[in-house]
């Protein structure tokens, strides 16, 4: 069993670890690129205390306090998924939207074993959030969090597969793990487990695990995409989170370019002729389907060779994740009483690109004149600056444009 474990270490114990290294595996960035990153699950014990990042009473608030509505929350017992009807309702006057979060309904189903699945809390638990988009940034792959709420000796989904890598983070409570090595190696996300769903049943029913363990609070398991998982709840309450890196592939990078060449040959004359009409007394001469499928490839061979995938590979980075929040009172605010002294800086997860005079984000771009480029590349890192600094003219347009927000020292 080729497993990769590593040993608690303490938060500060190398200036200027990360997420990764700091809260969830121990090893340095370099490290789990080289030796675990897509290719190993791998176990750490007592990563770290996830108390800052979620607990028991997160679940509660969110659930009976929070007017949460579908698709936020699944509900999921013995490997099945029940409808959304069964634990929704409107919450009276005022509130009539017809999918919201039904406690009592809720509690309910809790009671009588199922699995409760808080969706993209990543979207609506501040401390998650938080803890995702640093994440994000320092693997340079989009992630989402989800939570597993599992009441005692009981399972919510049975052996499969995800098309995500996973960071497990337990939270309350002990769970039992069984892994076992994919049957169909780094799945692309049109490639569900439920298309190989005999082969998934036969290894979990037959194969050796790969690993059969315990996961306890501050306990964190890393799964590629494709290893096969099950897991069940054991004594009491189990509480996990689930951190999906939705890594970006070779594949995708192929997309791209595929995209990038057509998009030229669109303005190839040559291309865009209908094809010949059919002889049905001649066979395929010079103008027939072989030699114009031979000027097909050729076209397309030199249109791949000089296509540059490069924006369609951004823009659809930028549209894979949203910026951090922004508060509409507070920056209006901040764009009212606005001086050389106010204190601005780059929102953050923008996913900035400055590309000649264009910058590119995830709330859109904005084009400049030569004057502004070098104060806007100076933006780039982050740094809390005065408007003053920017130019009051430029500070003004960028908060307006929810590029720059206000910030302290």
């Amino acid at each position: 069993m080729s497993l990769s474990r590593t040993e608690l270490q303490d938060p500060g114990a190398r200036e200027g670890a990360g997420i990764l290294e700091s809260r969830l595996t121990g090893l340095s960035r370099e490290d789990f690129a080289r030796d675990v990153w897509g290719r190993t699950a791998s176990l750490t014990r007592e990563a770290n205390d996830f108390s800052d990042v979620f607990s028991p009473s997160a679940v509660d608030e969110l659930i009976s306090r929070r007017g949460l509505r579908t698709p936020f929350l699944r509900v999921a017992k013995d490997g099945a998924t029940l409808p959304s009807s069964s634990f929704t309702a409107p919450a009276g006057v005022g509130a009539t939207v017809a999918d919201q979060l039904d406690d009592t309904a809720l509690w309910r189903a809790f009671a009588d074993g199922a699995t409760l699945v808080l969706q993209a809390l990543h979207r609506t638990w501040e401390p998650v959030a938080d803890l995702v988009s640093g994440l994000s940034a320092e693997l340079g792959h989009p992630v989402q969090a989800n939570a597993y709420v599992t009441p005692p000796q009981n399972r919510g989904f049975d052996a499969h597969y995800d098309v995500h890598d996973v960071f497990v983070l337990q939270i309350e409570g002990a769970k039992r793990w069984v892994i076992h090595e994919p049957v169909l190696p780094d799945p692309l996300r049109d490639q569900p487990w439920t298309d190989h769903r005999a082969a998934v049943a036969d290894r979990a029913a037959h194969g050796t695990p790969h690993l059969d363990t315990m996961l306890r609070p501050g306990d964190v398991l890393y799964l590629p995409r494709g290893w096969l998982h099950s897991a069940q709840a054991q004594g009491q309450v189990s509480i996990h989170l689930t951190l999906g890196v939705h890594a970006w592939t070779r594949y995708a990078l192929a997309e791209q370019l595929t995209r990038a060449a057509l998009a030229a040959l669109g303005d190839d004359p040559a291309m865009r002729r209908s094809l010949p009409l059919a002889d049905p007394n001649e066979p395929a001469g010079r103008n027939g389907p072989d030699d114009v499928l031979d000027l097909v490839r050729e076209r397309l061979l030199t249109a791949v060779a000089e296509a540059d995938p490069a924006p369609l590979f951004h823009r659809a980075r930028r549209s894979q994740a949203r910026p951090a929040p922004l508060g509409p009172v507070s920056q209006l605010a901040a764009l009212s009483g606005l001086t050389t002294t106010s204190l601005v800086r780059l929102r953050k997860a923008l996913e900035p690109r400055l590309e000649g005079t264009r910058l590119h984000t995830r709330v859109g771009h904005l084009d400049f004149p030569a004057s502004d480029l070098v104060p806007v590349a100076r933006l780039l890192d982050g740094r809390v600056r005065t408007a003053g600094d920017l130019g009051l003219a430029l500070a003004g347009r960028l908060l307006r444009a929810g590029v720059l927000v206000p910030a302290d020292r």
